[in-house]
């Protein structure tokens, strides 16, 4: 007797509803959670703004996370890395703590004046309940690295607003030059989820407006260029000095409480000069400022210098908003020099700083799009994967794996924070300059 084949569209029918339940309800959870977060860093940042005398309290405050984190947050002290380690080569589950953890920690970091951003954090959250669902319904190895990538997909997604540039963010950032094609149901599945729970619990995001987007031509293009470059040597710059700080504090610093303390202690003795104050906390105002008026040069380099000692002295928080910071500030002191209107280019530094430090053209581009309309998307698409090409094998996230080298030939699957090492052994093969 003749076996009766299912057509293949039927037989997908129970795997898309397995994933509609377990995604989604990622999503509602990493869209509670950051409903939450997000209403909790209103709160912190209003507080701070209404009593400025708070900074003075960054270095006890430091110290307070940085002892807790010792007690009992060594083992998530990884942090999105942590998250993309487990995709790569699960091992266990990314403990439950990570979530409190890392939201009580931003919130303190904005509360008493810490430049940080928020994605970190989402992300953080996002990967860690997604985990815990995983647990729960005793998903194997694969689906479990499916599910977790949902999960980072609903954090990024929930906490900017922009549901389909965080489902390819999930997607396009663990590996540089390839995507994982097989979670693209988790993915976007979790990240409208997670949009539409953390939009219906009365968070509203920030809108950016762009009046008037040119057409596109041989000028615009090649100023698009130009700034694509600068864009992406900053995200370079950024990611290196964050790293390069942390490694030179850890090495000096043995005690861990001690780094965010004393780096504490240099931010308020910056916060101490004026002119400074835009560059504490979040800095949303001034991004949007950057949409509109001309701003000091000097804005993006005051954010760069605020943000790096905040993260790598080991407070909590993302990079991701300080670098749409320093991208808008970026782009609008281009606009001096560059023939594309003011509140183009610091739409394109928005989301191409970000694309070069993270290694995310096409999440960048996406995003562009979903902020400021679709008019910009062939200038965001220029200027992302410029900048994304011109930041080097280099990022925020040093967990990355190389998948396809940029330029120069890199071992496949080799992880950014072992690129240096790889380098030095590459160019003395024979250890003679030791």
């Amino acid at each position: 007797m003749k076996r009766f084949a299912l057509p293949e569209q039927v037989a997908m029918l129970p795997h898309l509803g397995r994933w509609i339940v377990l995604s989604g309800l990622v999503g509602i959870l990493a869209g509670s959670a950051s409903a939450l977060f997000l209403w909790m860093l209103d709160l912190a940042t209003d507080t701070r703004v209404g009593h400025p005398w708070l900074i003075g309290l960054l270095p006890v405050a430091g110290f307070c996370v940085g002892w807790v984190y010792l007690r009992v947050g060594t083992s998530v002290e990884g942090g999105n890395n942590l998250l993309i380690d487990e995709i790569h080569d699960p091992k266990k589950i990314v403990p439950k703590r990570m979530a409190p953890l890392v939201l009580i920690a931003t919130v303190i970091t904005h509360l008493f004046g810490g430049s940080a951003g928020r994605e970190g954090t989402a992300v953080q959250m996002g990967g860690a309940l997604a985990d815990q669902v995983t647990l729960r319904f005793g998903l194997g190895r694969e689906d479990r690295r499916i599910l977790l990538m949902g999960g980072i997909a609903a954090g990024f997604s929930s906490v900017f607003g922009t549901p389909l540039a965080g489902a390819i963010f999930g997607l396009e950032v663990l590996a540089i030059g390839r995507m994982r094609y097989d979670a693209l149901l988790s993915c976007f599945i979790a990240a409208i989820a997670a949009d539409l729970v953390t939009r219906a619990w009365g968070i509203h995001h920030t809108v950016y407006t762009i009046p008037f987007v040119p057409h596109v031509g041989l000028l615009t293009l090649g100023a698009t260029v130009v700034a694509g470059i600068a864009f992406g040597i900053a995200g370079m710059l950024f990611a290196d000095a964050t790293h390069g700080l942390s490694a030179w504090i850890k090495r000096r610093v043995a005690y861990a409480p001690l780094r965010p303390l004393l780096g504490g202690v240099v931010v308020v003795l910056l916060a101490l000069l004026p002119g400074t104050s835009p560059f504490l906390g979040l800095g949303i105002p001034t991004i949007v400022a950057a949409f509109h008026q001309p701003l000091p040069v000097y804005d993006a380099f005051g954010k760069f210098g605020f943000t790096v000692v905040t993260l790598a002295s080991g407070f909590k928080g993302g990079e991701v908003t300080p670098l749409f910071y320093i991208g808008a500030t970026l782009g609008n002191a281009l606009s001096h020099v560059l023939a594309l209107p003011l509140p183009v280019l610091a739409g394109l530094g928005f989301v191409a700083v970000f694309a070069g430090a993270a290694n995310t053209p096409i999440a960048s581009t996406v995003m562009a799009i979903e902020l400021f309309g679709a008019d910009i998307g062939v200038y965001a698409a220029v200027a992302c994967v410029v900048a994304y090409l011109f930041s080097g094998h280099t990022g925020i996230y040093r967990a990355q794996r190389v998948e396809h080298g940029k330029l120069d030939t890199v071992p496949h699957g080799m992880r950014l924070s072992e690129l240096a090492v790889w380098r030095k052994r590459k160019a003395d093969p024979d250890g003679a300059g030791h």
